[in-house]
């Protein structure tokens, strides 16, 4: 059996400046990690861009990188602000607007979002 020093690792070590970016809408900007069974997301947004709520399969975590957003979970309404996380379990409402400032989530997902990578 080979040590772990011994095995081939394909690790990823790089930075957002090296990410593409994609513009999904005006307002909404993508930058995507993608690895076997989780992925990493990070999204800029304009003031006062609205994500409709909606739910999906996969188990998210928010990270408030910069800014402040009121998100809708459920039935109840708050808002988060930089350095605030938060979980969404698979299949919980959730959706978010941007309060007065330009906001940058971090959304981390499991399983990736098949929905979110291009076809190939």
């Amino acid at each position: 059996m080979k040590t772990t020093e011994e095995q081939t690792v394909n690790a990823l070590h790089t930075d957002w400046t090296m990410i593409p970016v994609e513009h999904l809408e005006e307002g909404i900007e993508r930058q995507m990690v993608v690895g076997e069974n989780l992925m990493i997301c990070r999204l800029r947004f304009a003031p006062h861009t609205v994500t409709q709520p909606h739910d999906h399969p996969h188990e998210q975590m928010t990270i408030v990188e910069r800014g402040r957003a009121l998100f809708t979970i459920g039935n109840e309404q708050k808002v988060a602000a930089a350095g605030d996380v938060l979980h969404f379990p698979p299949g919980a409402w959730h959706g978010a607007s941007m309060l007065d400032e330009e906001v940058i989530l971090v959304d981390i997902f499991s399983p990736i979002r098949e929905d979110f990578l291009p076809i190939a």
